[in-house]
């Protein structure tokens, strides 16, 4: 496909593996609209890029139209990355075994509703507005990137809200890719690993904190990089053959039970 003049959808687009990723499509020649809830951020990235920042949560059907058809507006939707995503920590059973410390059956919807919904909810919509664009001589029209993780395939203690809901996106992969090539447009996932994001800055002691997650990773043995992420999201998108997988870039770390 022909991206330079076309658009682009990042959600989660405000920071983080989102924000690389909208960066480097910018530098490809899309118009990129980030789709955030962080307003302060995603409008200084969308600034930088000279793209359009649209406030949206990504479960809420009327928001995420709005925000395609902002992208639309710009030039043909031709590529969406999924990136959008909320953290959990909880575990199933209360240290003091009574029913109300079990693990919040909210607290569970909310992640499910956000990282799978979320992603699935995107994904419908953005491909609709894909569906009319001009094909390629393959019969391209669209490429979808959305975001798992490895905990979806080693989950650790405490994350099974979290686990489930990346799961569910990997389960996601194959079926959207079957049901979408009847309109030309094809979805792939990645899995990261331990990226290097804002959300380790947050923690007392983050220098350490890092330390301690590179130690199981088996080489190079660091944090990766946003940047790394956003140059797979790239070869997905870029790549007409790659369709319907699931890519793990992690450096062959393989989580723990804790």
């Amino acid at each position: 496909m022909e991206f330079a003049g076309s658009s682009a959808i990042v959600t989660g687009g405000g920071s983080g593996l989102g924000e690389a990723t909208a960066r480097l499509l910018a530098e490809k020649g899309l118009k990129v609209t980030i789709l955030d809830l962080d307003a302060e951020n995603g409008k200084r990235v969308a600034a930088d890029i000279d793209g359009q920042f649209m406030a949206a949560n990504v479960a809420d059907a009327d928001q995420v139209i709005a925000a395609v058809d902002a992208a639309v507006a710009t030039g043909p939707l031709k590529v969406v990355v999924n990136c959008a995503g909320i953290p959990s920590l909880a575990r199933t059973v209360g240290r003091d075994g009574t029913y109300g410390s079990a693990h919040n059956l909210d607290a569970f919807r909310k992640v499910v509703e956000v990282n799978l919904i979320g992603t699935f909810n995107v994904v419908r919509l953005a491909a609709t507005a894909m569906s009319h664009n001009e094909a390629d001589s393959d019969g391209a029209r669209g490429a979808i990137i959305n975001t798992t993780s490895i905990a979806a395939f080693d989950g650790q203690v405490g994350q099974v809200a979290y686990s489930a809901s990346k799961g569910g996106v990997v389960g996601l992969t194959l079926p959207l890719a079957r049901d979408l090539a009847v309109v030309g447009v094809r979805v792939n996932t990645i899995a990261p690993g331990l990226i290097d994001t804002p959300i380790y800055n947050t923690v007392p002691d983050p220098v350490e904190f890092k330390k301690n997650l590179a130690k199981d990773v088996v080489f190079p043995r660091r944090l990766g990089h946003a940047e790394e992420f956003a140059s797979l999201a790239w070869e997905l998108v870029s790549n007409n053959y790659m369709n319907g997988e699931v890519v793990r870039i992690d450096a062959g770390v393989r989580l723990q039970p804790k």
